[in-house]
């Protein structure tokens, strides 16, 4: 070596130890280590230099399948440290003497974990076993119930007609496994449980084309379910004052079953008792009052809601002596037996909505007079107020047969108007609901029940005279569905 050449290289030295700096110790390559972060991750760092000193990387977590750039690598003689800003996390370590081993602290969210990568000291690349799937917190769903539970009676049995709403607020779906409502007392007594095909039953996937049973109950992220209860007892004191819900679920990969419980919710006791909306008998309670019923499932968004307003509604349809409901052209209004049948106010009220001129329908399945809109849906209608946010919604009536106008007061068993066939209707019949907003569509259904009736018989066909035609007495109950009633003629 040259006396010029040694004199340099002291210089060299002297210069670094003047700035307090160190020449860098080489980073470039593989590193491998292990994070314990409550599970083991396997990590690769890589690290390359361009000609002009500048360096990049990225690091490989091998368990999570996630390749994680990093954006800013210093290296200040023994001192690292790497940057991961999309993870918002950072390592700073030191290299040992010989360059062969990086130990330091990784930072992420508050937590400071240590780690050490050896150079080339590969771990097993294979495939990785998937790690156990982490528990979650709690089932991340939100249950709500819209519309209170309220007694009401029919078939000599009480019975909860409601409904519970589930969105799924997570990014992983959840699936519904089992339903419990429970007696809300310190036992807590189950009263009902449904799950597998009996759950699926009851279960409706709003705007999703779900058939299956397990499409029904698969929550997918963001989404929404619907669960129809129909709760029946023998006797109205069987009735808890309150009922909780207990709801399982799947959660994404996690493999055990996780369980929320629904704080409780009051039942309401007693329907508004109202009188008939019509006379006579031979009245088939179509569309009545069931857990399967078009009306029960008719959740409707409107007005910035979804209601079920037609949750306990009828459409009262007379059977002739025959079991038909019509005579001779079956596409003449005047042929059926309930065209032209008065429709009765159920109790004194005040007219606070009155649609008429609507052009009535030829009878059939897709014949309409009209386009149907939220104006046309109930044909010519009046709906009641009956106080104490109790409305009566009577639909489906003749153009030009209302006799009377907004504001008007009625009394009980006033007529209204007379049985037709306009708006959604696919032959004469009444349509009839109590809700508790002045809106067809945009309210709550709720119960009623009607002082005295007879049950005639049950289902369409249903003759006069048949062998089932033996009557059976109701008192304070609505009639259930497809039953065959008879009101008293008088008010």
């Amino acid at each position: 070596m040259t006396k010029k050449i040694a004199v340099l290289l002291i210089l060299i030295c002297l210069a670094g130890q003047l700035f307090g700096q160190t020449p860098a110790k080489s980073l470039e390559g593989s590193w491998h280590g292990t994070l314990d972060a409550g599970q083991k991750l396997r990590l690769v760092l890589t690290v390359s230099k361009s000609p002009d000193g500048a360096y990049s990387g990225k690091m490989d977590s091998l368990d999570q399948g996630a390749i994680i750039p990093i954006e800013v690598i210093k290296v200040d003689g023994d001192s690292v440290r790497l940057e991961l800003q999309t993870v918002e996390a950072v390592f700073e370590g030191k290299l040992n003497a010989n360059s062969s081993e990086l130990s330091g602290q990784f930072s992420q969210g508050g937590a400071n974990l240590p780690l050490t990568f050896k150079r080339g000291a590969a771990t097993n690349t294979e495939t990785p076993k998937p790690s156990p799937p982490q528990k979650p917190m709690d089932v991340p769903v939100e249950v709500v119930i819209p519309a209170p539970p309220i007694t009401f009676s029919g078939g000599g049995k009480t019975h909860l007609g409601y409904e519970l709403h589930i969105t799924n607020f997570s990014r992983t779906a959840c699936v519904l496994s089992r339903v419990e409502v429970l007696r809300n007392d310190s036992q807590k007594k189950v009263l009902v449980v449904h799950q597998g095909e009996e759950l699926g039953n009851r279960v409706v996937r709003p705007g999703v084309a779900a058939t299956t049973t397990d499409d029904k109950l698969k929550l997918g992220a963001g989404l929404r379910q619907v669960v129809h209860l129909w709760l029946t007892f023998d006797t109205a004191a069987d009735v808890p004052a309150s009922i909780q819900h207990r709801l399982s679920f799947k959660v994404g990969d996690y493999p055990e079953e996780l369980s929320v419980e629904y704080p409780r919710t009051l039942v309401a006791k007693g329907p508004l008792v109202i009188s008939p909306p019509l006379r006579g008998g031979e009245w088939l309670a179509a569309n009545g009052p069931s857990n399967t019923s078009g009306h029960r499932r008719a959740l409707i968004p409107t007005a910035g809601g979804a209601h079920i307003a037609q949750r306990f509604a009828i459409d009262f349809v007379q059977l002739r002596e025959d079991g038909r409901t019509f005579t001779g052209d079956q596409k003449d209004n005047k042929n059926y037996r309930c065209y032209g049948a008065e429709a009765l106010a159920v109790a004194d009220g005040v007219v606070v909505a009155v649609k008429d001129g609507i052009p009535e329908n030829i009878p059939g399945a897709n014949s309409r007079a009209v386009p149907i809109t939220l104006e046309t849906v109930g044909g010519n209608h009046v709906i009641l107020d009956l106080d104490h946010g109790r409305f009566a919604f009577y639909a489906h009536l003749q153009p030009g047969s209302i006799r009377l106008k907004l504001g008007d007061k009625v009394g009980r068993g006033q007529v209204l108007g007379l049985v037709g066939n306009s708006g959604n209707s696919t032959e004469p019949h009444l349509h009839f609901h109590i809700s508790n907003a002045n809106s067809p569509l945009g309210s709550e259904g709720l119960p009623f029940a009607f002082p005295a009736f007879e049950v005639q018989g049950k289902g369409w066909g249903w003759k006069a005279g048949s062998a089932s035609s033996a009557t059976e007495k109701r008192q304070n109950e609505m009639p259930l569905d497809l039953e065959v009633v008879r009101f008293s003629s008088g008010r």
